[in-house]
């Protein structure tokens, strides 16, 4: 990670727009095809938000505004991206986990269970540090949702997707989902540009 210029990039503009902005956090909705990805799931044995979490990094991964993100009043460019996902620990309490994208989704599988096995057992969160640009991720296996608007506390700038329990039809299963930037990070048609990746991601899903 490195302190870059603002100026020096594409994101001059949104910089000197929204980095003193009040609530600078845009959050859009959408829903999502997912039955490819259950299917895998069954069929391979692999857990279906480990396979989510992924497609995120995936989808992610081939944009470059992913690997730019407001620090404090800094702009900093990253060279990794993390998803970051949330553990139910042994003691009752969640906490959360940093899983480093891997384009292997072996590799990536395998931190996923080590990394959240971790985090259960310990009840501690794990935390890769600041070398990577982390995309945080909640579930809410609980119950069906539309979407969530997370809070804003000023501090925490990274993008962040919620969603909750998928929503099976006759043939097909959806998932709505919201997906919460950074409006100095990226512009609404960068995050539309993403979740329609994070579609294909998921339908060309292919272990």
């Amino acid at each position: 990670m490195r302190e870059i210029n603002p100026k020096e990039t594409g994101r001059a503009a949104a910089f000197a727009l929204w980095m003193q902005a009040p609530m600078p956090m845009v959050t859009i909705f959408k829903t999502l095809d997912v039955t490819r990805l259950l299917r895998i799931s069954r069929r391979h044995g692999l857990k279906s938000n480990m396979l989510l979490c992924w497609c995120i990094g995936r989808a992610a991964a081939s944009m470059e505004e992913f690997y730019l993100l407001p620090v404090g009043d800094k702009l900093i460019q990253y060279d990794k991206i993390a998803v970051n996902t949330v553990v139910s620990a042994k003691d009752g309490i969640i906490s959360t986990c940093d899983i480093p994208f891997s384009e292997s989704l072996r590799d990536f599988n395998r931190d996923y269970l080590r990394l959240t096995g971790q985090v259960h057992n310990t009840c501690a969160p794990f935390d890769l540090g600041g070398d990577y640009m982390v995309i945080g991720t909640s579930a809410l296996p609980q119950t069906e949702i539309d979407g969530a608007v997370n809070i804003y506390a000023g501090c925490y700038n990274n993008p962040f997707l919620i969603w909750g329990r998928y929503r099976k039809g006759l043939f097909r299963a959806s998932l709505p989902l919201s997906f919460q930037f950074h409006h100095t990070q990226m512009d609404g048609g960068h995050a539309a540009q993403f979740l329609e990746n994070l579609q294909k991601e998921i339908r060309d899903l292919n272990p």
